[in-house]
């Protein structure tokens, strides 16, 4: 049933334009074609076809709309017609005209003639008609999916059918499918008609800009992207696969740091705390604290791994801390926290820093937290750069809820949850042990059982639980459920679920499955708990063929890709989170296994018949290494159409029947003499007939098809879920358009071709287009019985993100304008990776499809194609990416064996076509082949049209010749141990193959060369093969003499086709030169600049084609160039090279570089520097400047590269290479000389910053007028935005006025005194070097703040300035404003720095220095102002495997530059005053004569050291290397430090050049054996001294003569600006009145005077002259910035690890030549030395302690008290007091001294302590602390352990003043609950008060203990010295006795006394009632006893 809609012409329709129809029927539209410029009449002509699934109803309606087409905005309707189907049903043959009505429903004059037929059912599936075979050949799609909204290309053109050829147009293409560029030929009358190259938008872009009058240059060549190169230039074909190389698998090198900084709040009495911490298996601890609740340890621990990223992410790193009793003792768990290696790798910077993580109890988990642990926790992979968070004094007091140890968005209150993990069942197990152990069983036990005893195990978050084992089943059914307990949201991703073989002597799994949390739960405020199925999971891993070992077994635990279906399971997932105060509760998280309720066969969906049929069009590329054994290839879907054990349809009572006979295989496996059963019925075809390969070429085989193409078919049985797939896939053809229109826009960016923002606009509307059409399709069968909760939820979710995604994205495009597309561009990537993650269905249905190739039976390459891109849908959007196209396959090796180069040559490709559906909608799975072919059907099968073919015979074929220009090649792989390499490339095109001629020793080969392929025979219809040629692979070879040609790369491209009858002329051919990426495994390897052309030979043979021009240089033999209309014009430019030296030459074959000569050559021109005589001696050149002409494209982005090559000049003219280097872009060295229009210095000046001119060149002008610009500190923000704008004609005055001391006490005076008085000014003496170095280190993180806050990252604004394309003077003010607001950023002044904020927060004003946290360097863009350092690489380019990195093949370093310009010339470049020809374009530069230098390096600390000892620390040393010194301070040691502070200068001599490599290394010091290196860093001292920034010795913020600021450098400032002045002719400096200097047009003030030690003030022009400097890149043409008084971090690394961070160093280097005068002497940066005090803490009193014991006698209530203190972290010191015992009130009286002496350092706030680590340890290590004072109160015990009631920790930089009186001590002072003004004990020195102690009760809260009176009093060492004091209570200066009540005294000293208190006082009447009352009683029974005897005697008388 069908419903055909030829719609013919539309008439009278106003204006002219771009007209397109749109035609709907029950939902669906089809788009016709666009007709450009139509004036009144559009001739459509367009047939669609709708196949109906039910009868039409005679009330439908079919709607055709007709627009007008836009290219840039959205289409505008001109009218509607809708027209119901009534008389079509009756009829089934309508034909329509009449008019159309507009929006508005009023008649229009536009009238549309239309035909409508409808194909009612007939009952057959219908054979085909030729008819549906006319689909879309005339219809040509481009490069990109339908870029139909962008609408920059120019649009289809009228088609070139004859009248009477109907075009049908099938159902299943694209909604836009006509504006898919849909670009149909011209007809032979217009020849002048655009139709456009099918290979990329790029061309038409331009042409359009062209058409647009841009008149923009033709020769402007398109960068092709892959994604361009590749994509399906129509419907038939699909985009093959580029990166070849399987990542997933491969081990990498990762390390996880963790520091354990402190511990706070931990729960439990007088613990003894270590913290552990595990990664995976490896576990570390810490040291252990004595008796606290908050130990501090700051130990630092690294974890080494070497394993594939999928193991390492899955690792649990667990902190617990152990409350640890004694060494026999293991100590007992307080509480642990877990996450995932894959969370913290997912942080920004991959690490957490300074955060708290939160202690729970896994064994009790109603307990609530145990604690906090402060950690920071980094992972780091190779490659990867960590920011470490500066390391500055942390004295800050933690907020702990704010920094907690939790990813973005979760909350801090984590609750328990249970993880209900349900296992139903499995199927399609493999037979696991068909080999010789099961036939030995079957011998014994004589009976074939089922070979595998399944089990699952299930692992989350570090824990496993395992079902029961099913004995002997390949279909086991548990229904089980494993159930594991953790804090919800989890912090470990991903939960393993594996299906494992129980075996007596070792399990094996036999399929893994992760189930990823993030996909199954959703956290927004809609979102919902993870839940999952029941559901079927697939499993895949090694093949199925089954030998004891199994050399891909890792595939089946999960690494790595699955190469074959392994088993489906059926599972469940949800989860509960649990009420914690129920008692009911079990509180442990042990994990459980329980049985779990049975769900229905059904619940997983109806099963469906699932049809899949594949066509194998060509097999071409077989890697030779395979033999010339017959190949076969076999494709499977799950078990089915494997050969081992395939499966046959599933019987309904019996979920399947298995082959349990060798004949039923057998049959399944020869299907071709099939069996009908079941009413015709058909059986699979699974593989292809074997087939001998032939010889292509010496690498590869194909497999002779030619035009009879075999076929396979299979049926299978799946569960239908395929709405889950269509979903999933409408998500993915958004996705893949957004991602083809990004690289577009990248592109586009990168090729600065005009309006990439129209594109990007263009991208935007497709994707709320797309996002909406999501909404509208994704919510049908909402009644699917079979659906899951998650499928529902995801659902909800995934249309609530696409609708605010299609939100963002219509406001994003209003936003998008020319200077914010890169801005936009990121978001844009943000949108990508979302579809991406929300595309990916975690509950699979339909398995994975593979493709195995097997050459004599035996398992060779596959290829996984996934079951939804081959899912046919009705729905265009929903239809799998690949189902019914041709994709290119490249079949790759299975497992590890795919790892490195084998997985780089391709094993084979294929090209094959699939699809894949229900069988019932079978009818269309033919329609995407190539066209004209006749079905060839299994023998039997003749009487049923409904067979599927065994081959296809295709009957057409045409004949065409392709033309391959191969031009030129870059940035090639070095595949020879000279670090070059021997290219050639050979060209693959269907089974032939042509290779270019082999160019030596380079890596950048201009081939130039033509290669023609006669005689191709491509079968199909000619129209389809010139929309959708066969793609061509290009390789690229290194040429060997010995052995086998090295492969180093490869590539893909579509050629442009041309017909025979089409005309070879403009805007199509002749093609145009593209880049096309060259990849190698996964990496890219350079670039191929090439077109191809594939032209058809019509019925008058070659003669037709354009002629070939012969062989032009008859040298090159019979080598054809590319043609000229082809290749690039050409013109003259001079490349000038300056030589100034070689550096670091490492040996040639083991003998030294003697006599080394530089060749630089650029497109076959060179240059020769001249030969340094002496290597040793001098490395410089003694010629500076040389040049060459040459002819290179005008178009820069085909400029060749340039290479420089070293060789050494040995005897009898022989040499020999020592290294090269290309230079793959020589447009940052094009010189471009300045614009006259434009005033020059700013041209210049935007030159220079953009390190175009290499010269001081261009003349400067010298305007009038002059402009203030006044820079003072106090300036608020605003203003100087407003000052900043200079003009270049004007002159500017800057004025910094550095705040004089009295200005600043001014200041304070006006700001009032409501400030703590405390901050007083400081004291200069106070002052030294660390007091600037940590205020400055404090700016830079306010610093580092302010930029998170505004999210500006200055390098960006750079670049949109650039981008901005403003031409001439606006310019220039722009990159000055740009420039200057950096400057404002970076000002170090305080007052300018922090602009308005200073007043707030109010610093002591220090002079500071910049802190760099990166290389200086990297700052001033690796110091290559003028010259430039070019790496010489020798030897293979290393690959991953073997870890050769970049690093090593480097063997030395050139040093020179190059200035690239068009010749000849303005003249006026050469004419300026002091124009020197010899140097060219290099005027002023300095001689390289060598020059003796002092560099004196100061180096401060180092911080993160990787540990080199085995008790996780290192003894650090400095060793610094320059030339021949060696300098070791190996006896200044630091022991056991992570984080030494060396402190230290040392000066070396050097001369350049022969020393200017600075290596500065920290070794780790060694009793024994040699010293291990820990890391090193190299400084370029050369580029530095030279450099314009002049990097010799920083300019400090201000200047001084005396004191911890005095200047270093030897030339005052005055000085240095005259120099500077001078070397850059430059007018000036003119000293004017005082406080005033002139520069150039510039005019700097500032203060005029200076004040010496003794006060005086003098005048001095220094404090102007500093400010110039500082202001220095302010001058026009020659400013630059100076480079500040610094101290700059540098990473260690390591050669043993490379690309890992070992540490990092802080240092500076300043340089003086030896020729100027002496510096002065070092500055003193030793470390602070902790000075020595001592604490007197006397305790006075208690009061309400809680009284802990019961009487022995009276059970009364009393406590033993005593009071023990010590200083923190120094628990040997610990001092206690006498013991008040019986305290019966909780007072009691002590008057006892504590003496704590201690040496404290003031700046960091941190006590000192050296001790022995232990009884072995060599030496004392040193330990920072922080000052804090604990004092207790316990109970003493006799017998038992002293019980603890309670403490307080008093830091004694800030503490709670203590209370009057015991009364007003109140618990909330110590919880901080109450604002208490703190103290500190060094500014007020004595404190006396009351202060609580606490302790927390068993509900983990605070409470109250006690109260002690006690009274601190701080001495420095000497007062204590003069004012000696005794211990406790003894002399000097005793202190009195307290005055305790007597019942204090001990019972068993003084019994009686205590009885006397005891008993006499309270007891008295008790105890005599008690005598009484006993006397009685013994009264009673002596009266009982004696009773007997009486009555006897009275009785018997006697």
């Amino acid at each position: 049933m069908a419903l055909f809609v030829h719609l013919k012409t539309v008439s009278e329709l106003r204006g002219r334009g771009d007209r397109i129809a749109k035609v709907t029927f029950r939902g669906q539209a089809f788009y016709s074609r666009v007709l450009e410029n139509c004036e009144d009449v559009a001739d459509f002509d367009e047939t669609f076809r709708w196949p109906v699934g039910s009868n039409i109803d005679s009330n439908e309606i079919l709607e055709i709309q007709i627009f007008n087409y836009s290219k840039v905005f959205s289409n505008k309707l001109i009218g509607t017609f809708r027209m119901v189907l009534q008389k079509v049903v009756e009829e089934n043959h309508v034909e329509v005209t009449d008019t159309l009505m507009d929006d508005k429903n009023a008649v229009i004059k536009t009238s549309l003639c239309v035909e409508v037929r409808y194909q009612a059912t007939d009952g057959t599936v219908g054979s085909w008609d030729d008819g549906d075979f006319l689909g879309d050949e005339s219809l040509q799609e481009e490069g990109k999916d339908s870029q139909e909204t962008d609408g920059l290309l120019p649009s289809s053109c009228p088609s070139s059918r004859t009248p009477g050829e109907k075009s049908f147009r099938r159902a299943g293409r694209s909604v836009f499918s006509a504006m898919k560029l849909g670009k149909n030929r011209p007809h032979k009358e217009e020849p002048q008609r655009q139709a456009e190259p099918a290979v990329l938008e790029m061309e038409d872009l331009d042409r359009l800009a062209i058409r647009l009058g841009d008149g923009l240059d033709p020769d402007s060549v398109s960068l092709a992207s892959v994604t361009a190169l590749t994509t399906n230039v129509s419907n038939k074909r699909s985009k093959p696969d580029i990166k070849m190389e399987p990542c997933a698998g491969r081990p990498m090198d990762f390390q996880v740091s963790i520091t354990v900084i402190e511990a706070r709040q931990l729960v439990g009495l007088n613990m003894d705390p270590v913290v552990c911490v595990e990664v995976g298996d490896d576990k570390k601890c810490t040291s252990m604290k004595e008796s606290t609740n908050c130990p501090y340890y700051n130990e630092y621990f690294v974890f080494d791994f070497h394993v594939s990223p999928d193991v390492m992410f899955d690792k649990i790193i667990k902190i617990s801390v152990i409350h640890s009793k004694n060494l026999l003792r293991s100590g007992t768990l307080v509480g642990s926290f877990k996450m995932d290696v894959g969370t913290v790798y997912s942080q920004p910077e991959h690490q957490f820093h300074h955060k708290w993580a939160i202690l729970s109890d896994p064994d009790d988990i109603s307990a609530g937290l145990k604690g906090y642990v402060k950690c920071d926790v980094a992972v780091v992979g190779k490659g990867d750069n960590i920011k470490t968070p500066h390391k500055a004094n942390e004295t800050d007091d933690d907020d702990i809820e704010g920094n907690l140890l939790l990813p973005e968005g979760v909350p801090p209150e984590r609750q328990w949850a249970r993880f209900y993990v349900k296992i139903y069942r499995a199927e399609g197990l493999p037979r696991m042990n068909t080999s010789l152990m099961a036939n030995v069983k079957k011998a014994f036990i004589g009976e074939n059982k089922d070979l595998v005893d399944p089990y699952v195990q299930v692992s989350f978050a570090g824990q496993k639980g395992k079902t029961s084992v099913q004995k002997s089943s390949y279909e086991p059914l548990w229904n089980e459920q494993v159930v594991f307990t953790d804090l919800f949201p989890p912090l470990c991703k991903r939960m393993k679920v594996q299906i494992r073989d129980s075996d007596k002597v070792n399990d094996v799994a036999i399929g893994t499955h992760f189930i990823d949390l993030r996909k199954i739960s959703n956290d927004g405020d809609k979102g919902f708990l993870p839940t999952l199925g029941p559901a079927w999971v697939n499993m895949y891993g090694s093949t199925r063929n089954y030998t004891l070992l199994d050399e891909h077994q890792d595939l089946n635990e999960g690494l790595g890709e699955g190469v074959s279906f392994r088993a489906r399971l059926m599972l469940g997932l949800a989860v509960e989170i649990l009420d914690t105060s129920n008692p009911e509760l079990t509180s442990s998280t042990e994990v459980q296994v329980e049985q779990a309720t049975p769900v229905s066969e059904s619940c997983t969906g109806k099963t469906e018949e699932f049809f899949l049929f594949g066509a194998f069009l060509e097999a071409s590329m077989i890697d030779r290494k395979n033999g010339d054994k017959p190949i076969t290839f076999e494709v499977t879907i799950g078990n089915y159409g494997n050969e081992v054990d395939g499966l046959s349809r599933p019987q309904r009572p019996q979920p399947r029947k298995e082959p349990g006979d060798e004949e039923e295989v057998d049959l399944i496996q020869n299907s071709s003499d099939d069996e009908a059963d079941e009413g015709g019925d058909l059986a699979s075809v699974s593989s292809t007939p074997p087939m001998r390969p032939q010889v292509t070429d010496r690498n590869y085989f194909h497999l002779p098809y030619l035009d009879r193409k075999p076929c396979i078919y299979i049926r299978s049985w799946w569960p239908d879920q395929r709405r889950r797939l269509y979903n999933a896939n409408i998500m993915d053809h958004i996705a893949d358009k957004l991602e083809e229109g990004l690289n577009d826009v990248q592109e586009m960016i990168k090729t600065e071709k005009s309006y990439p923002e129209r594109r990007l606009r263009g991208v935007l509307e497709e994707l709320s287009c797309g996002c909406y059409r999501f909404l509208s399709l994704a919510d049908k069968d909402q009644g699917h019985a079979s659906r899951t909760k998650l499928d529902r939820e995801r659902l909800k979710s995934c249309m609530r993100e696409l609708e605010s995604m299609g939100q963002q994205a219509k406001t994003l495009r209003a936003q998008v304008k020319k200077h914010t597309v890169r801005d936009k561009l990121r978001l844009c990537q943000n949108f990508l990776q979302k579809l991406r993650f929300l595309a990916d269905e975690p509950q699979h249905s339909i398995p994975d499809v593979f493709i195995w190739m097997l050459s004599n039976n035996k398992r060779v390459a596959y290829a996984r194609v996934p079951s939804k891109d081959l899912l046919f849908s009705m729905v265009e959007e929903e239809l799998g990416k690949d189902c019914a196209k041709v994709k290119t396959l490249f079949l790759k090796l299975p497992g590890k064996r795919g790892f490195g180069s084998a997985g780089w040559t391709v094993q084979a490709k294929l090209e094959l076509y699939l699809w894949l559906g229900l069988s019932k909608q079978r009818r269309d799975f033919l329609s995407g082949l190539p066209c004209g072919f006749e079905e060839v059907k299994a023998t039997q099968g003749l009487g049923l049209l409904s067979f599927p073919p065994i081959s296809l015979v295709y009957t057409k074929k045409q004949a065409f010749q392709l033309r391959v220009h191969m031009y030129q090649a870059r940035s090639l792989f070095a595949a020879d141990s000279s670090g070059l390499s021997d290219p050639f490339a050979r060209v693959f095109f269907i089974n032939q193959s042509q290779c270019t001629e082999v160019l030596n020793e380079t890596l950048c080969p201009t081939w130039d060369q033509m290669l023609v392929f006669d005689n191709l025979e491509l079968y199909g219809e000619a129209q389809e093969l010139r929309d959708d040629p066969p793609i061509i692979v290009i390789e690229i070879y290194d040429q060997d003499t010995m052995g086998k040609a090295d492969f180093m790369g490869r590539t893909f491209a579509k050629p442009l086709v041309k017909m025979a009858d089409e005309g070879y002329c403009p805007p199509r051919f002749p093609p145009q030169l593209e880049y096309y990426q060259i990849y190698r495994g996964n990496a890219t390897a350079g670039d191929l600049l090439a077109a191809f052309e594939l032209l058809q030979i019509g019925p008058a043979g070659k003669a037709d084609l354009p002629p070939i021009n012969g062989p032009m240089d008859m040298d090159r033999g019979p080598i054809m160039p590319v043609p000229v209309g082809i290749r690039p014009v050409l013109s003259k430019y001079r490349i000038e090279v300056l030589f100034w030296g070689l550096r670091d030459l490492k040996r040639v074959n083991l003998a030294q570089v003697d006599r080394p000569r530089v060749d630089i050559e650029c497109a076959g021109k060179g240059v020769q520097s001249s030969l340094i005589h002496n290597y040793k001696k001098n490395p410089n050149f003694n010629t500076l400047v040389k040049w060459f002409e040459v002819d290179l494209p005008e178009n820069e982005l085909l400029h060749p590269p340039l290479n420089i090559r070293v060789v050494d000049c040995r005897a009898f003219g022989r040499y020999t290479l020592v290294g090269s280097h290309a230079v793959s872009s020589l447009r940052r060295f094009i010189y471009r000389p300045p614009d006259r229009s434009a005033p020059s210095w700013n041209t210049t000046a935007r030159l220079l910053r953009d390190g175009r001119v290499l010269c001081n060149g261009g003349p400067s002008s010298h305007p009038t007028g002059e402009v203030v610009v006044n820079m003072e500190p106090e300036v608020p923000v605003k203003k100087l935005e407003t000052m900043v704008k200079l003009d270049a004609t004007s002159d500017a005055v800057i004025k910094v006025d550095v705040a004089d001391e009295e200005k600043e006490k001014k200041k304070k005076k006006k700001k009032g005194s409501s400030e703590e008085p405390e901050e007083e000014e400081p004291d200069e003496s106070m002052l030294d070097w660390w007091s600037k170095y940590f205020a400055s280190i404090d700016t830079m993180k306010e610093q580092l703040r302010q930029q998170e806050a505004s999210g500006i990252d200055l390098e960006e604004k750079e670049e949109v300035d650039n981008t901005e394309g403003l031409k001439g003077p606006m310019k220039g003010k722009e990159k000055a404003k740009a420039v200057k607001e950096e400057k404002k950023k970076r000002t170090q002044n305080p007052g300018a720095g922090q602009g308005s904020e200073a007043p707030e927060k109010k610093k002591p004003k220090i002079d500071e220095l910049k802190v760099y946290p990166k290389e200086l360097e990297s700052e001033f863009d690796n110091f290559e102002d003028w010259l430039h350092t070019f790496n010489l690489l020798r030897g293979k380019t290393g690959d991953d495997e073997d870890g050769s990195t970049e690093e090593e093949r480097i063997v030395g370093r050139f040093k020179g530059s190059l200035c690239v310009y068009k010749v000849p010339l303005p003249e006026d470049v050469s004419r300026e005053a002091g124009y020197d020809p010899t140097y060219g374009m290099f005027q002023g530069i300095p001689s390289n004569d060598p020059i003796n230098v002092l560099v004196r390096v100061y180096v401060v600390r180092a911080t993160d050291l990787h540990p080199a000892d085995i008790n996780g620390k290192a003894d650090p040393y400095i060793a610094i290397r320059l030339g021949k010194t060696d300098i070791r301070d190996k006896e200044n040691y630091i022991s056991k430090q992570l984080n030494p502070v060396f402190g230290k200068s040392f000066d070396i001599e050097a001369s350049f050049p022969m020393e200017s490599m600075l290596t500065v290394a920290v070794y780790d010091w060694d009793l024994v054996g040699t010293d291990d290196l820990i890391g090193e860093t190299k400084i370029d001292l050369e580029n530095r001294f030279y450099s314009k920034h002049r990097a010799t010795c920083g300019i400090a913020q201000t200047y001084s003569i005396h004191g911890y600021n005095i200047w270093r450098d030897p030339m005052k400032p005055s000085q240095i600006l005259t120099r500077l002045c001078k070397e850059s002719k430059v007018d000036g400096p003119h000293f004017g009145p005082p406080g005033r200097v002139k520069v150039s047009n510039r005019v700097f003030t500032g203060p005029s005077e200076i004040e010496d030690e003794n006060g005086q003030r003098k005048p001095t022009e220094e404090h102007v002259a500093l400010c110039a400097l500082r202001h220095w890149e302010d001058i026009p043409r020659v400013g630059c910035r100076l480079v500040p008084e610094h101290v700059e971090t540098r990473p260690l690394l390591n050669p043993d690890k490379p690309g890992i961070e070992q540490g990092r160093l802080e240092l500076w280097v300043d340089m003086f030549p030896m020729d100027m005068p002496a510096p002065g002497t070092p500055l003193d940066i030793s470390p602070r030395k902790p000075k020595k005090y001592e604490l007197r803490v006397i305790v006075w009193n208690t009061d309400e302690v809680v009284l802990e014991d019961d009487d022995f006698f009276t059970g009364e209530k009393s406590s033993d008290i005593f009071v023990r203190g010590w200083l923190k972290g120094q628990q040997e010191d610990k001092q206690d007091t006498d013991v008040h015992y019986h305290s019966l009130t909780g007072e009691g009286n002590f008057n006892w001294r504590y003496l704590f002496p201690f040496d404290y350092l003031a700046a960091e706030e941190k006590i000192v302590i050296s001790k022995k680590e232990s009884m072995f340890s060599w030496d004392e290590t040193e330990y920072k602390i922080p000052a804090r004072l604990t004092l207790q109160i316990w109970d003493a015990d006799h017998f038992s352990a002293d019980d603890f009631l309670g403490a307080i920790e008093l830091d004694l930089n800030r503490f709670p003043r203590g209370a009057k009186t015991a009364k007003q001590c109140t618990m909330e002072m110590a919880t901080g609950e109450v604002d208490v003004p703190l103290v500190s004990i060094f500014k007020q020195k004595r404190v006396k008060g009351w202060w609580p102690l606490l302790a927390r009760n068993e509900n983990d809260e605070f409470e109250l203990t006690g109260k002690v009176e006690a009274e601190l009093h701080l001495l420095t060492a000497e007062e204590a010295e003069k004012n000696p004091v005794g211990l406790a209570r003894n002399e000097p200066d005793p202190l009195e006795k307290p005055n305790r009540p007597d019942t204090a005294f001990v019972w068993f000293l003084n019994p009686l006394k205590s009885i006397k208190y005891l008993i006499c006082t309270r007891y008295k009447w008790l105890i005599i009632k008690i005598v009484l009352a006993l006397l009685g009683l013994l009264m009673l029974a002596l009266f009982l006893y004696s009773l007997p005897g009486y009555m006897v005697k009275k009785l018997l008388g006697a």
